[in-house]
Order: structure tokens, then C-alpha cells, then sequence
């Protein structure tokens, strides 16, 4: 799954794959966001799937309600007209010379029309190194697979539950940050993981 792209509204299906390492916990504290223009704009995958990426706007688009730190990720098919619905909060933080992204679903519990399958589902935090040149970026999710392989190794102590089918963090973020920085380089960390190559769409 090396050079693979996710489509990021398919978020219950790449859960059940296993292929990315999910947290309890965010990766950043509020003394970690700075505010940025990194992403914003539309890029578009291998795939021809279009990334938009706006500041968080607080559900009002008016300059005062711009949450710079944040953004929301809406996702377009080839073809569609219209952007997915599903929106990720997405935050970029740096650590060690490197970015870092949080992604996280923030608004999937506040819809008004619940199933009792959708009261069975708690969102959760997943985390990317970025890699920026110009107006190309390349998104890489820390492999789950490589994760459970340490922690059967006893490679990590790095706080988690295990239920027998999948793993989650319950580290707080400072451990968090630690744990990406230790194996940011590391090319195992990446190689089972998903991945996304953007371009930047010219306005």
C-alpha cells in the first residue's frame, strides 16, 4: 500500500483496514498551533481526486471567525461536482525540523440525524508526516502494521490498548510527539502505510 491513496470520507473502511496508527489523543496541545497558510487551496491526487483545504471558519465565513491553526479537508471525486460532506479538522504541527499532521472528525457526532450505528462509532485522531516542495506535498500515515510489529516486539512502551483486532494510543500528546519525532525517519514506519502525493491546483 506504499504509493496508495485514501480517500478520507471512506474513514470507516480505512479503519477496518488496519493500514494507519490511531490515537485516543490529539498530537498537539494548544501551545503547539501557529498559525499558517501551508495547505490552503486545492491540490489534486494521482487519482484526480481534489483536496481542498480553508481554514476552520467556526461555521461562519466572516475574517473574525478564521481559525488559522486549523483547517477543514473536504474531498472531491474525478468527475463530481460537488465536494463530500464529510469534512476532517486537520491541524499541522512542527516537531523536530519535520510537519506533522492531525486529522480528526470533528463534527461526525454533532449530526442531527443519529443511527444507532453511528452511537457505536467514536472518533479518532490519525497522524502524517508532510513533506512539502513547491506546489507538491506527499502525506504519509504512520503504518499500523509497523506499530503492532513493535509492540510485539516490546520495541515501544508507548501507551495503548489492544482488544485483539485493532490498536489505539492513549498516550497524551506530549509521549505522542516523542514517539513521531523518535520514528519520523525511521522508513518501516511508512512503508505498509497510506499515502497521498499532492499538487497544487494554480488559482
Amino acid at each position: 500500500m506504499k504509493s496508495k491513496s485514501v480517500i478520507l470520507s471512506s474513514l470507516l473502511v480505512v479503519f477496518l483496514s488496519g493500514c494507519m496508527v490511531f490515537s485516543f489523543y490529539p498530537l498537539y496541545t494548544e501551545e503547539d498551533l501557529f498559525p499558517n497558510d501551508l495547505l490552503v487551496g486545492e491540490w489534486v491526487d494521482a487519482d484526480s481526486i481534489t483536496w481542498q483545504f480553508d481554514f476552520n471558519y467556526f461555521g461562519k465565513p466572516v475574517l473574525e471567525n478564521r481559525d488559522s491553526t486549523a483547517f477543514i479537508l473536504r474531498m472531491k471525486e474525478k468527475d463530481s461536482q460537488e465536494f463530500s460532506k464529510q469534512e476532517f479538522l486537520v491541524r499541522v504541527i512542527e516537531l523536530g525540523g519535520h510537519y506533522f499532521l492531525d486529522f480528526y472528525v470533528e463534527e461526525y457526532l454533532k449530526e442531527n440525524d443519529l443511527t444507532f450505528f453511528d452511537l457505536h462509532l467514536m472518533p479518532v485522531h490519525t497522524f502524517a508526516k508532510l513533506e512539502l516542495d513547491g506546489d507538491d506535498a506527499k502525506i504519509s500515515w504512520f503504518s499500523g502494521a509497523w506499530l503492532e510489529e513493535l509492540i510485539e516486539q516490546n520495541r515501544t512502551h508507548i501507551r495503548h490498548e489492544n482488544n485483539g483486532n485493532h490498536i489505539l494510543l492513549t498516550a497524551k500528546p506530549q509521549e505522542l510527539q516523542e514517539f513521531v519525532v523518535r520514528y519520523v525517519n525511521a522508513p518501516d514506519a511508512f512503508d505498509d502505510g497510506l499515502s497521498a502525493s499532492l499538487h497544487r491546483i494554480a488559482n
